[in-house]
């Protein structure tokens, strides 16, 4: 196991994951609920979480409202997430569902090239953004970046995207490469007010989602799940708490497979 960790995100990197290591993670998430930042509500603790991760670690400068919240928080294809275990906020992170006919994207700023010849080519694609945990979790939680990125899978699943990016610092890549089976883009490129240099990866959601449900069975998850997290519903302003169906969801894929061998 390598564990690398900075701006508040420890990542775990397993070789080889034995399968009590995800069996231990589908134990976390009896505890642990999503939930959705209502839209433009720039001081919700997700935002404040964001500043604190961002401040210790030398990113930002002090801000009188003691938030981190951009541009991209207000695009229509945002969507913001904080993760909660035993009812305490410890990770965050969002999410552009990018399409030709909505290109707002934090990666496309720092890659326009490359993303932007995907999306005239008809490309779809999730890039998630603004990962940030609570220090304290990180050490009690080893696991939280996976628990975290669930949210992301499960986004790919949900609107049937073609990809799933990462711009991601160096350090970072093993994980969504060894995790993801992501490829490298072409680029270096830099985030706003943010000093180390980026890489894009992507990940083609059709071609690992099996391998990716059989090793991480804690990344799969219900359409009903799915739904509540996602749809858009009759207003923004008020989201509740949802808890993950990841075991539901194993044990549905095992009868499927049970019935009918060839589905798997």
């Amino acid at each position: 196991m390598r564990d690398n960790q900075r701006g508040g995100v420890r990542f775990v990197v397993e070789k080889n994951q034995p399968s009590r290591f995800a069996a231990s993670i589908l134990d976390v998430l009896e505890q642990v609920t999503y939930r959705r930042v209502p839209f433009a509500d720039q001081f919700d603790p997700v935002y404040r979480l964001r500043y604190q991760a961002y401040l210790r670690e030398g990113f930002i400068a002090p801000n009188a409202q003691s938030v981190v919240f951009d541009e991209h928080d207000l695009a229509p294809n945002v969507y913001c997430f904080g993760v909660y275990i035993k009812d305490e906020l410890v990770s965050s992170i969002r999410f552009h569902h990018v399409r030709p006919t909505q290109r707002t994207s934090p990666s496309r700023t720092v890659f326009p090239k490359t993303l932007g010849g995907m999306l005239d080519k008809g490309v779809t694609y999730i890039d998630p953004s603004r990962f940030t945990a609570d220090h304290e979790a990180t050490l009690a939680y080893p696991a939280l970046p996976y628990l975290t990125l669930r949210i992301v899978a499960m986004a790919s699943e949900y609107f049937k995207v073609d990809y799933c990016v990462s711009s991601v610092r160096t350090e970072h890549a093993a994980f969504y490469v060894r995790v993801f089976g992501s490829k490298r883009l072409p680029g270096v490129g830099y985030y706003k007010d943010i000093e180390f240099p980026m890489h894009l990866y992507a990940a083609r959601v059709a071609s690992i989602r099996d391998r990716v449900a059989r090793r991480y069975p804690f990344f799969m998850s219900t359409a009903k799940e799915r739904k509540r997290l996602f749809e858009a519903g009759s207003s923004r302003d008020a989201f509740e708490r949802v808890a993950p169906t990841a075991r539901q969801a194993q044990s549905d894929r095992e009868e499927m497979v049970k019935d009918d061998p060839e589905a798997e």
